[in-house]
């Protein structure tokens, strides 16, 4: 059968790509048919084709309205009639569903694309009982699999819905499965007998990173945008609050950039999405909702600003770059704790869906954490080998570019198979790593693991060595995880010839990404945390003196230390840039700054510095309608429980918010809360103290005053001296 023509004829192509030419054979010869194709193989073509070669209507089940509507508009590009393609779902009405029943009665629709919700339609089946199906495709099939990264429950009955449809090929494709996944599609779907095509995963035009994800992480994705300007980018975080600050940090330092989540209307979401197609953005900052079918060749780059919750999401959202073969940089944030954030979210579900949900996990670790190839660690994960010396692609990550050193670990190497072996092939790797470092816990006791002479015979080195040969031992196949035990750590026969005849292994120590102090506003207790010129700060900390004499108030009124440790680090020459400073605002630059600016100016011309322009990064003054309504309502005189109240703040949130507002440079007016608190003498001896004190550390007020005062009410009076004194 000529395939070639239609191909030229309808896309314009003259040849397939990879795996194409062979699974569109097999669905055209009616056959069962399974077809595992990385993002970017062309998975669409291949029943987009034989539905248009074929008599009848092709059922396209896609989990994803925005996959749809992209696929459904390509098609009609093709064709000169609008009904080849359609979309059933529930964004239509009543006409435009009778039209879509209408064209596929009278054999004009080629291609019917359906949400399983709305296959389950008992109107829906009895129409398509009716007409002449092709056959079905079920495009994005790892969502059936509880082992895939993206399981949906109603796609677990597809099979029974199919078989009341008719009797007619089923046809499976995936972009991201491993071999566990692979295994459950094809029995949940019932074709066990399919003919299976499973393309490699590599992608050798991509590049893979991982950084630490430390509290400069805006600043660090600013970067690297700005680096790529005009260039079309996904940046994914896991929340929607998350994906809404990003897009506006994005804006408001002058990257076109739009948010794409799921609590956005449709209709914002298709102008978004379109937005990005059309080149109108460079950037779209998203939830992992956004990417999948979306047909753009030339996304440059991928960043995780959130490190994904499996290797499957992660592989799949990283595989939106480059698609066109051409430049992509896949760069990932990484800090632990998020980690564990998402362990958390787990707490509620089913004791199973946890213990999966806990090995997917761990295997995202492994990868954020290894030392050696990426690359090589993301393939062997498929069930891939991949030759990290002369493969396709062995350069194309930051390990192995800067790679660490290496040093011989074969005696270790046989400690690890040898407590793999003989705690009789039972324990996960923790456990096993428990064992070698010689740390009891409830299961190691009673299995009387501990007892055993191997217990503890690697506790000259720390676990996190352990976890790391570990890894390096799974990925060249001397031990394996049993999936079915949810990661349960088996000798391979590789192992096992190991154990018999030893030979050198060097290893690679993991990365240690440690996580950096955070602080939502930087108050007088906090500090910036980054080096900063520290002449300048001297010189910044004279004047500030001069200044404070002059004025006759404490120099901490003027600025704050975190205030000039920032100047000292932006070097802002104008009233405008002296804003972005920490604890600086308008009132406050305007008011003190234009002595500072003239200084600094100055220094960097004396000492030929280059200023960092890009790092001084606009805050999108998220909290701005906070403390907008925070001024307002003190203005109002409502009590402060009930400002706090209003907002779902504790009081001491309800301070630090004010304490950011005050010390910006902004009036707020709290007496009216004071005088509840405090009679006219207690306040001047608090206000006293501020006036003489060299720092309005609130510790050492309280010292001052051996717990006269709580915490509360020196914090509440430092808002009203700053507020008097200062601003």
């Amino acid at each position: 059968m000529d395939i070639y023509t239609p191909l030229k004829k309808h896309f314009g192509f003259s040849k397939f790509k990879g795996l194409q030419e062979d699974v569109i054979k097999s669905i055209l010869e009616n056959n069962n048919t399974f077809a595992i194709m990385p993002t970017g193989g062309g998975k669409s073509l291949c029943y987009q084709l034989p539905a248009i070669m074929k008599e009848g209507t092709a059922i396209v089940i896609s989990p994803l309205i925005a996959l749809m509507k992209n696929q459904v508009d390509a098609i009609r590009g093709i064709s000169e009639h609008r009904g080849v393609a359609h979309v059933l779902n529930s964004s239509l009405n009543k006409s435009e569903i009778a039209q879509v029943k209408n064209d596929i009665e009278v054999g004009i629709t080629k291609l019917l694309y359906v949400a399983p919700e709305s296959l389950i339609k008992k109107e829906y089946v009895d129409f398509l009982k009716k007409q002449t199906i092709s056959f079905v495709a079920i495009d994005e099939a790892h969502c059936i699999s509880e082992w895939g990264h993206d399981f949906r429950p109603e796609y677990r009955n597809l099979k029974y819905i199919i078989e009341q449809i008719d009797n007619v090929p089923v046809i499976g494709l995936t972009a991201t499965a491993t071999e566990k996944v692979q295994e459950d599609i094809l029995k949940t779907l019932g074709i066990t007998n399919a003919k299976t095509f499973k393309a490699s995963f590599n992608r050798p035009n991509l590049f893979y990173e991982v950084r630490p994800k430390t509290k400069d992480v805006e600043k660090d994705i600013i970067r690297f945008v700005k680096k790529r300007i005009g260039k079309s980018g996904i940046i994914y975080c896991l929340s929607r609050k998350k994906v809404e600050e990003i897009a506006q940090v994005l804006q408001v330092n002058n990257i076109k950039a739009v948010p794409y989540h799921a609590g956005l209307d449709a209709k914002t979401r298709t102008k978004h999405q379109d937005m990005f197609l059309m080149e109108d953005c460079d950037v779209v900052v998203a939830t992992i909702a956004f990417g999948m079918g979306i047909d753009k060749p030339d996304v440059r780059y991928v960043i995780h600003h959130d490190i994904p919750k499996s290797l499957e999401s992660y592989y799949q959202e990283t595989g939106r770059a480059g698609r066109d073969d051409g430049e992509g940089y896949c760069l990932a944030f990484y800090a632990y704790k998020d980690i564990e954030k998402l362990e958390k979210f787990m707490a509620n579900k089913p004791v199973a869906e946890q213990e999966v949900g806990h090995a997917l996990l761990q295997e995202v670790v492994g990868y954020a954490e290894t030392s050696m190839s990426r690359r090589k660690y993301l393939l062997h994960y498929f069930g891939e080998d991949f030759d990290d010396i002369n493969g396709d692609g062995a350069e194309m990550d930051d390990n192995t570019k800067n790679p660490k050193k290496k040093h011989e670990a074969k005696e270790n190497v046989i400690k690890l198979l040898s407590v793999v072996r003989d705690t009789k092939e039972k324990y996960k790797p923790k456990d096993i790593i428990k064992a070698i470092v010689g740390e009891e816990n409830a299961l190691l006791n009673s299995h009387k693991t501990h007892l055993q002479s191997f217990f503890g015979c690697g506790k000259d080195k720390n676990s996190s060595y352990w976890m790391a040969l570990l890894r390096q031992v799974l990925v060249v196949n001397f031990i394996r995880k049993e999936i079915e035990q949810y990661g349960v750590v088996k000798l391979t026969k590789k192992g096992d010839n190991y154990l018999s005849n030893p030979v050198s292994f060097m290893m690679s120590e993991d990365h240690v990404y440690s996580q950096e102090p955070t602080s939502d506003i930087i108050t007088n207790e906090a500090s910036s945390g980054v080096a900063s010129d520290e002449k300048l700060v001297r010189f910044l900390k004279d004047l500030r003196k001069k200044v404070a004499v002059k004025l006759n108030v404490p120099p901490f009124a003027v600025f704050q230390d975190p205030s000039l440790d920032d100047m000292a680090l932006k070097y802002p020459i104008t009233i405008e840039e002296l804003t972005k400073v920490h604890g600086v605002g308008e009132g406050k630059a305007r008011k003190f700054g234009k002595e500072f600016i003239v200084l600094i100016s100055k220094y960097v011309d004396d000492n030929d510095i280059i200023r960092p322009d890009d790092l001084i990064v606009k805050s999108t003054g998220v909290n701005s309608g906070l403390k907008l309504y925070i001024i307002q309502n003190t203005d109002r005189k409502l009590p402060l429980i009930d400002i706090a109240a209003s907002k779902g703040l504790t009081m001491t949130q309800l301070i630090k918010e004010m304490e950011a507002i005050i010390y910006s440079g902004t009036k707020l007016n709290i007496n009216y809360s004071i005088n509840d608190l405090l009679d006219e003498d207690q306040q001047e001896d608090i206000y006293e103290y501020f006036m003489e004190a060299d720092t309005d550390k609130i510790q050492d007020a309280f010292d001052e005053f051996d717990g006269e005062y709580d915490e509360e009410e020196l914090r509440l009076m430092r808002i009203k001296f700053i507020n008097e004194v200062a601003n």
